[in-house]
C-alpha cells in the first residue's frame, strides 16, 4: 500500500486572490445585486437624512421653544413625521438586502460545498492516501462553518457599514470640516492599535485551527480504531495523547479568545475617549460662535452612526481572516489535479450478428445498445469491436508510490482468460499494488513497462469503462448507511430485485439476510456494526457478484471469515469465478491450491509461480510457507 503522508493546516498566503475567488462565485447572482445596492444605499441615506435631521430639529424648533409656554408645534410634528416615513424606509429596505444577502450567501456556500465534493470525486486515489480522514472532513467541518459564518454574518455587515461609513462621512464633512478632521485624527490613532492587536489574533487563530483539525483528526482516528484500543487496553496511552493535542488546542483557544476578548472592549472604550474628545473641541467651537448647536448635536450623532458599523467590522475581522484561511485550504482541494485519463477506449454490450452472403452466413461481433451479457472493446483505432476475454499481461512492469523507493521491479506475468491466479507473499510484497496498476488506481510511467489488457494498453482504456469490467472484494469492506438490498445493488444500480436475490444466494448470504429484522430491508448503520465481521464481507462478495464482471480481484476476501463461512463463501465463488478471469490476494494458502497459477513475491518480485502442485514439488518459498516453516507477517 502507499505511503500516508501528513498535511499540516496552511497558512492563507494569497488573500487577495481568495477573496476575488470569493467575488467570483458571488457575482453569478448579478440579478440580485442591483437590488442589494438600491437598498443598501437606501438604508444608509435613511441614517444619514435622519441623522442630519437633528440639526434643523434643534436650531428651528427645540430651542426657540425654550421658554415658550404656546409654540407651534406644527411644523416639529412635520419634522418628526419625516423621521418616521425616512426611518420606516429604512427598515424595509435593511430586511430585503439582509434577506437577499442571505439568499446570495447561503446559495454561494452552496456552490462551493458542491464544486468541492464534485472536485474530490474526480481526484486520484492517491490524493487520498496522502490526506488524512481528518484533514478532509475539516475542509467540510471546520473551514466550510467559518466560511458560512463570513457570509451570513461578515459580508452583509461589511456592505452595510461601508454605504454607512460613506454617507456619513459625508455628511460630516458637510456639517464640519475641522470636526472631522478632529475625528480622522483620533480614528487613525484607534485603527493603528486595531491593526497592531488585530495580527496578534490572526496568528491566535491560525494556531487554534490547526490544532483543531489535529484533535479532530485523533478523535476520528480513535474512533474508527476503537475495538483495536480495547483489545490491546491502550485506554491510558491514547488519554495521554488526547491530552497533549488538547492542551495545544486549549492554549491556543485560549489565546485567541483573548485577544477576541480585548479587541471588542478596546475598540468601545476608544471611540468614548474619541466622543469626548470631539465634544470638547466642538464645545470650544460654539462658544466661539463657530458653530451652532444643532451641527454640533447632529455631528456628534453622526460619531456614534459612524463609529457602530466600524466596530462592528473590527469584531468581525478576526472571523474574515479565520474565513479566509479556511476558504484558501478548500480552493486549494478544489484545484487538485483530477485524474488524468488519455484513453479512448469504451466497453460496450455486443451480441453476434449473423451477415447473409451469397452461399455462406459469417457470424460478426456488434454494438449492442441492450444489456446482452457480453461485451466488447470498442474505439476508432480498433476499427472494429473486440470481445473482452479477461487477458491481462504484465511485461517488464516497475513501480515506486514515491519515485525513490521500488515498490515493483521487472513483473512479468500473462494471464490467460478464465484463469485463477493467486498472488501470495509476505506484507509489503506488491501483491496489492499490482492490482491497484491493473485498475490504474495508480499508473505506470513510460519506460517502466506495459500493462495490457485483451491486448490493449490499459492507459489506452478509459479509467471508467476499465474499472466497469473488474469487480474488487476488498479485506475492509464498507458498506453505507441504506439497505442491504441497496448495499448489495451498488454493484450494479440497474439490477433487478431477483438479481439481488440472485447474487446474494450466490454469496451464500441469502441465508443470513433472511433472519435480519426485516430481511433485505434492513437498514444497515454505522458500516454495517451490527453485523459480524464475516457477514459484511458475503456483502461484500454479494454486491461483486450482482456486478456480474468479467474480471475479478479478491484481496484477502475470506481473510475476516471463520472456517466454515469461508467453505460457504468458496462454494458460492467457485461459480462466479466460473469463465471469468480471477486474481486472488491471500495469505490463506489453503484458499489458493485450486489456482490455475500461483505468483510468489518477495520484495516487489516474482520469486516462483506456478500451480500447487508444481510448486510444492520445487521445495522453495511456497513449500516453506505451505508446510509452515516459513511464516507470512
Amino acid at each position: 500500500m502507499p505511503p500516508v503522508k501528513m498535511r499540516g493546516v496552511q497558512r492563507p498566503h494569497h488573500i487577495r486572490t481568495t477573496i476575488l475567488r470569493l467575488l467570483s462565485y458571488m457575482g453569478s447572482f448579478k440579478l440580485l445585486w442591483p437590488f442589494v445596492f438600491i437598498c443598501l444605499i437606501i438604508t444608509a441615506g435613511a441614517e444619514v437624512a435622519g441623522t442630519y435631521l437633528l440639526k434643523p430639529a434643534v436650531n428651528n424648533y427645540i430651542l426657540p421653544f425654550i421658554g415658550n409656554k404656546n409654540p407651534p408645534l406644527q411644523g416639529f410634528m412635520f419634522l418628526l413625521l419625516k423621521l418616521a416615513v425616512i426611518y420606516a424606509a429604512g427598515c424595509v429596505s435593511t430586511y430585503i438586502s439582509s434577506r437577499l444577502l442571505l439568499q446570495i450567501s447561503a446559495s454561494t456556500m452552496y456552490n462551493i460545498r458542491r464544486d468541492l465534493f464534485k472536485k474530490q470525486n474526480t481526484l486520484p486515489l492517491e490524493y487520498f492516501d496522502s490526506h488524512t480522514h481528518g484533514e478532509l472532513m475539516s475542509l467540510y467541518t471546520n473551514d466550510a462553518d467559518t466560511l458560512r459564518d463570513m457570509f451570513s454574518q461578515s459580508i452583509p455587515q461589511l456592505m452595510t457599514g461601508f454605504f454607512q461609513v460613506t454617507g456619513i462621512f459625508v455628511m460630516m464633512v458637510c456639517l464640519s470640516l475641522s470636526l472631522t478632521l478632529v475625528m480622522l485624527v483620533s480614528i487613525s490613532g484607534i485603527v493603528f492599535l486595531g491593526t497592531r492587536l488585530a495580527k496578534l489574533s490572526a496568528n491566535a487563530y491560525r494556531g487554534q485551527q490547526q490544532n483543531l483539525s489535529k484533535v479532530n483528526g485523533y478523535i476520528e482516528e480513535y474512533i474508527e480504531g476503537q475495538r483495536v484500543v480495547k483489545v490491546f487496553t491502550r485506554e491510558e496511552k491514547v488519554s495521554r495523547d488526547f491530552e497533549v493535542l488538547n492542551e495545544q488546542l486549549c492554549k491556543s483557544g485560549t489565546s485567541a479568545s483573548t485577544y477576541a476578548s480585548i479587541f471588542g472592549p478596546l475598540m468601545h472604550n476608544l471611540s468614548h475617549l474619541q466622543y469626548a474628545l470631539v465634544s470638547g473641541v466642538g464645545a470650544v467651537l460654539v462658544i466661539m460662535s463657530v458653530l451652532d448647536i444643532g451641527t454640533i448635536a447632529s455631528f456628534l450623532q453622526s460619531i456614534r452612526s459612524f463609529s457602530r458599523p466600524l466596530g462592528q467590522l473590527s469584531q468581525q475581522f478576526n472571523a474574515i481572516l479565520n474565513a479566509l484561511a479556511g476558504a484558501e485550504r478548500i480552493f486549494k482541494a478544489i484545484d487538485e489535479q483530477s485524474e488524468t485519463d488519455n484513453g479512448d477506449v469504451t466497453l460496450v454490450n455486443a451480441s453476434e450478428a449473423t451477415l447473409s452472403r451469397t452461399l455462406s452466413k459469417e457470424k460478426k461481433l456488434v454494438q449492442s445498445f441492450a444489456y446482452t451479457g457480453t461485451w466488447a472493446w470498442n474505439s476508432p483505432k480498433l476499427g472494429s469491436i473486440k470481445k473482452l476475454s479477461g487477458e491481462v499481461i504484465f511485461k517488464g512492469v516497475d513501480f515506486s508510490y514515491d519515485g525513490r523507493k521500488k515498490v515493483l521491479s521487472d513483473i512479468n506475468l500473462h494471464v490467460k482468460p478464465g484463469q485463477k491466479i493467486a498472488l501470495v507473499g509476505s506484507t509489503g510484497s506488491g501483491k496489492t499494488t499490482i492490482t491497484n496498476l491493473l485498475t490504474r488506481f495508480y499508473d505506470i510511467n513510460d519506460g517502466e513497462g506495459i500493462i495490457t489488457y485483451d491486448g490493449i494498453p490499459v492507459k489506452s482504456i478509459k479509467k471508467a469503462d476499465l474499472r466497469r469490467s473488474l469487480s474488487m472484494v476488498l479485506q475492509d469492506t464498507h458498506l453505507f448507511t441504506d439497505t442491504v438490498m441497496e448495499n448489495i445493488r451498488y454493484g450494479n444500480l440497474e439490477a433487478s430485485d431477483y438479481q439481488v436475490y440472485e447474487a446474494a444466494r450466490l454469496a451464500n448470504a441469502d441465508t443470513f439476510i433472511k433472519h435480519l429484522p426485516q430481511g433485505y430491508n434492513t437498514v444497515i448503520k454505522g458500516d454495517g456494526s451490527n453485523l459480524s465481521q464475516g457477514q459484511r464481507q458475503l456483502l461484500a462478495i454479494a454486491r461483486a457478484a450482482v456486478a456480474s464482471p468479467p474480471v475479478l480481484i479478491l484481496d484477502e476476501a475470506t481473510s475476516s471469515v471463520d472456517t466454515r463461512t469461508e467453505r460457504l463463501i468458496e462454494k458460492g465463488m467457485d461459480s462466479l469465478m466460473s469463465g471469468r478471469t480471477v486474481f486472488v490476494i491471500a495469505h490463506r494458502l489453503s484458499t489458493v491450491r485450486n489456482a490455475d497459477c500461483i505468483l510468489v513475491l518477495e520484495n516487489g518480485r516474482i520469486i516462483e509461480q506456478g500451480n500447487h502442485k508444481e510448486l510444492l514439488a520445487k521445495k522453495g518459498r511456497y513449500y516453506a510457507l505451505y508446510t509452515g516453516a516459513f511464516e507470512l507477517e
